[in-house]
């Protein structure tokens, strides 16, 4: 098994942009494993069924796969309709289900067989990868993520104010944190970096020294 780089955490925390530099710094290809979930969800949507009853016949007639850092369903190449406020919460209801997580274990593990990456999601280092060297659970307070999420194009719905932001990503939280499949939780052995407060380049710096003092 290639080096995994695995960064958990909740949305809005900063850990897609923080994968990604890493990634940038050390050489790694990045996967946005979250792409995945939303990748269901908008192929559930174009089928007209239900994002958070899908079958296994539905999925059969998937095939999702990472060329480099880029997501292909089917052969398309899945771009900025993954990031629609709907798809968002899509996903959620897609990354709960059995059926679902079963399906894309080895969609994502596949991605580490020919390459060094860094991966983020939300059960990385717990169930994909729990014997990668290097584990991050990045977060920040929900207000923080609240307030990064209002400053995102097309992250959210058209006239959503701040206390609702708060409110869906609190929701959320509480949602991805106590299903019973895969919930959202730092691994035992993982560092625990808050965002709050700091800058982009520090949370980097700090993740890229740890990986240098675990090779």
């Amino acid at each position: 098994m290639s080096t995994v780089v695995a960064i958990d955490g909740p949305a809005g925390a900063g850990k897609s942009t923080v994968a990604r530099l890493l990634a940038d710094r050390m050489g790694y290809a990045y996967v946005n494993t979250g792409s995945l979930y939303r990748a269901l969800a908008l192929s559930a949507k174009r089928a007209g069924i239900d994002p958070g009853a899908l079958t296994s016949e539905f999925l059969s007639g998937l095939k999702l796969e990472f060329r480099g850092a880029d997501l292909y369903c089917n052969g398309e190449l899945l771009g900025a309709e993954l990031r629609a406020p709907d798809i968002a919460q899509g996903a959620s209801m897609v990354s709960r289900q059995k059926i679902v997580r079963d399906y894309l274990l080895p969609v994502q593990r596949d991605a580490a067989r020919t390459q060094w990456i860094v991966m983020e999601g939300r059960d990385i280092g717990t169930v994909i990868f729990p014997d990668a060297k290097c584990k991050f659970f990045v977060t920040a307070t929900p207000e923080e993520r609240a307030r990064r999420r209002m400053a995102q194009s097309g992250e959210i719905a058209a006239g959503a104010d701040f206390e609702a932001i708060l409110a869906e990503i609190k929701e959320r939280d509480e949602r991805d944190s106590t299903r019973k499949i895969a919930p959202l939780k730092p691994a035992d052995d993982a560092l625990i970096v808050d965002t709050t407060g700091l800058s982009i380049e520090e949370v980097v710096e700090k993740l890229a020294k740890f990986c240098r003092q675990a090779q």
